[in-house]
């Protein structure tokens, strides 16, 4: 399939975190934006990511976007760049009277959150993540579920119905009568459907970016073999399972079945040893090497090229791993957008780039 160019040719932000107001008009290659520590560079980056379906970089909430002192809400918008396509206008925020409640906007018109998947496709990579690999099941399932809901869109929606689904029967179960059984079977059907469709998207994407890892050539970045660990479920034998483990998902408080509790394992090729294992540096170029070459895939099965933003990354690469990742990133014609307190740190990448300095919330064209 042919890919287009999908890029922000222009960014707005009103009243959103430091920024009370900001403008910025970007190429379609690579945005560099530098200062020190706390000018508010990753600010600008976890707008970006708003501009997908899902709570963002910082997985923040709602109320605490918005700019102190300000008006109480925020927006975040932009205008894309669609290859041959006319620009299209998406934006995303929230009311002063209502700061728990998300609006988004496609071309002026109401829109759900969701729909921004429609449109644009948005990939991270922060030093937050940097541990994912030592943490919690939670994170890898999260990180696993942008990476699939960048390929399937109907996955954020499917996952979100699951997790109602849950709640509502941890809590017919723990309450102090005995539970409706035929509410309960209700639950159990509606999570049988969308965990399937959950688990089955998942191995699609793992599916699809072992065969990208196979492939491609990824420099110095090692290889990783993906797995996602626990059962492989169809509808009808997770119904079955849930409806088995009623007395003790009563005793644990919890549902102990289902596909929010796999695992997505990662494994150094070259070292056949778990990613947990290899060290700091290594890690940190597996999980590059995966969105890489998850962006490579997004761009060949949907035909739009992702937006990557990747968090003070630069600084934590060699030499030799930086210059590569440079001339990747130039190859795949994505628009990325990069995050770093040194300019220089950048300079190979040449003069085509969009530098911008970021200080206290101002920006200027360096």
């Amino acid at each position: 399939m042919p890919t287009q160019p999908r890029t922000i040719d222009r960014l707005r932000l009103t009243d959103f975190r430091s920024y009370a107001l900001a403008d910025i008009t970007a190429g379609p290659g690579a945005v560099v934006l530098t200062g020190d520590n706390g000018a508010g560079k990753t600010n600008l980056l976890e707008a970006i990511s708003l501009l997908a379906p899902g709570r963002g970089l910082r997985r923040a909430g709602l109320p605490e976007m918005a700019r102190i002192g300000g008006s109480g809400g925020f927006a975040v918008s932009a205008t894309l760049g669609c290859g041959a396509e006319a620009p299209v206008e998406i934006g995303t925020g929230t009311q002063a009277e209502a700061p728990g409640r998300r609006l988004v906007r496609v071309n002026g018109a109401g829109a759900a959150a969701n729909a921004l998947s429609e449109w644009l496709s948005v990939l991270w990579l922060t030093p937050a993540m940097d541990r994912l690999f030592l943490e919690s099941a939670g994170g890898r399932r999260r990180f696993l579920d942008r990476l699939t809901l960048a390929l399937v869109p109907q996955h954020a929606g499917h996952t979100q119905r699951y997790d109602a689904a849950m709640q509502s029967r941890n809590k017919l179960l723990g309450g102090e009568r005995a539970p409706d059984t035929d509410w309960l079977a209700s639950l159990e059907k509606q999570m049988a459907e969308h965990g399937a469709a959950v688990d089955a998207a998942r191995r699609m994407a793992i599916e699809a970016l072992g065969h990208e890892i196979a492939a491609s050539d990824t420099g110095p970045f090692p290889k990783g073999a993906l797995l996602l660990e626990g059962e492989a479920w169809q509808a009808g034998a997770l119904a079955e399972a849930l409806g088995a483990a009623r007395r003790a998902d009563t005793a644990a408080g919890r549902t102990t079945v289902g596909p929010h509790r796999s695992d997505l394992a990662v494994t150094h090729l070259a070292k056949d040893q778990p990613a947990a294992r290899a060290s700091t540096g290594e890690q940190k170029a597996l999980l590059l090497g995966l969105v890489l070459a998850h962006a490579r895939v997004v761009a060949a099965r949907t035909g739009r090229r992702p937006v990557l933003l990747l968090d003070e990354v630069a600084a934590h690469l060699d030499e030799t791993r930086r210059a590569a990742l440079f001339a990747m990133l130039e190859a795949d014609a994505m628009q990325v957008w990069m995050t770093g307190t040194d300019v220089s740190l950048f300079r190979a990448i040449g003069a085509h780039a969009t530098y911008i300095d970021v200080s206290n919330g101002r920006l200027s064209r360096l």
